[in-house]
């Protein structure tokens, strides 16, 4: 090689090195952005019971969830097991899918009530009744139940009967599974199956198309949260539900979560952050997620919670839910 192709060689490949260089810098200053992904309702939430379309959309949402490698747990209501009141061994057999596909499944009570209108002896029995199937067939798998997840995220209207409460999940062996990015997406997916079963396939798809950039949104709302509470993006926590619209369009959605640079992790990697072991002193009727509990408790005052993306108000009126 003549001396002046060498030195350009050379050059070139400083060059490249460098720029190798100043991206893994850039990579590493940002850090990787990481999520677990929560999904409650198990086996299905759906208008329609019937177990064909319940197969087909368990089905479904499992292949996304697998081709993206998403360690995800799902929460069960374990009344949706039931048949005319019955125990269905085809409706089991929905859950042992997601025990066949290396998942996790925790306790969403048997019958979802809300605790800030049920007595809290009878929710107590409710969360009992709601590991019977479920921690049968985790034991199967040398595996129990580990978290719970509360319905409507209600943990209680006061303070004494949340702490009651969390004394009753710890020395029944659980851990509460927070949320930090909550969303709307249950009302999505009930317009969008309320169009499918009356036939209007333009209008799902319109529902459909709106729900991924509603959740980028949500996303970026809730990485600012993290970084005004805590400075830094926490390991984020994600609830959705297993429904048709998340059967249909997960693949969409992880692409998005995945564009945004993050990484798909379990529960459990989750709650290793720091953020997690923030003081927790709110008890009210909302439903709100843990960072907004922490920031409650932090004393942050109305302007911090502003700026958080709405519902289409088309999506709303399909739903049957009158807008604000």
């Amino acid at each position: 090689m003549k001396p002046n192709l060498l030195k350009l060689a050379l050059i070139l490949l400083i060059a490249s090195s460098l720029t190798v260089s100043v991206e893994s810098q850039e990579l590493s200053s940002k850090g990787q952005r990481t999520v677990a992904v929560t999904i409650d309702d198990l086996p299905v939430n759906s208008l329609r019971n019937d177990i064909t379309t319940q197969t087909t959309i368990t089905r479904k949402l499992l292949h996304g969830v697998k081709a993206h490698k998403v360690p995800a747990i799902g929460f069960v209501n374990e009344i949706k097991l039931l048949t005319n009141g019955q125990r269905d061994p085809r409706r089991v057999a929905l859950l042992r899918m997601w025990l066949e596909a290396g998942l996790e499944l925790g306790n969403h009570t048997f019958s979802h009530p809300d605790i800030n209108r049920t007595p809290l002896d009878t929710f107590k029995e409710d969360v009992i009744r709601g590991e019977e199937v479920t921690s049968g067939l985790l034991k199967a798998k040398g595996r129990s139940m580990r978290y719970f997840r509360h319905p409507f995220l209600h943990a209680g209207s006061n303070i004494e009967t949340k702490r009651e409460f969390e004394k009753f999940l710890a020395e029944r062996g659980y851990r509460i599974a927070p949320v930090t990015i909550d969303n709307s997406e249950w009302i999505f997916a009930r317009a969008y199956e309320n169009a499918l079963m009356r036939g209007d396939k333009q209008m799902a798809k319109r529902v459909a198309e709106a729900y991924i950039p509603y959740m980028d949104q949500k996303f970026a709302y809730f990485e600012q949260q993290s970084m005004a509470l805590f400075g830094y993006e926490m390991k984020q926590v994600l609830l959705i539900h297993a429904n048709a619209l998340n059967a249909d369009y997960f693949d969409k959605l992880a692409l998005m979560i995945e564009k945004r640079g993050y990484q798909f992790i379990s529960l459990d990697e989750a709650l290793t952050d720091k953020a997690y072991a923030s003081p927790d002193e709110y008890a009210g009727t909302a439903g709100i997620t843990w960072i907004h509990r922490w920031a409650i408790t932090a004393g942050k005052d109305k302007d911090f919670f502003r700026g958080e993306p709405r519902t289409p108000d088309f999506v709303l009126k399909e739903a049957g839910i009158e807008a604000e």
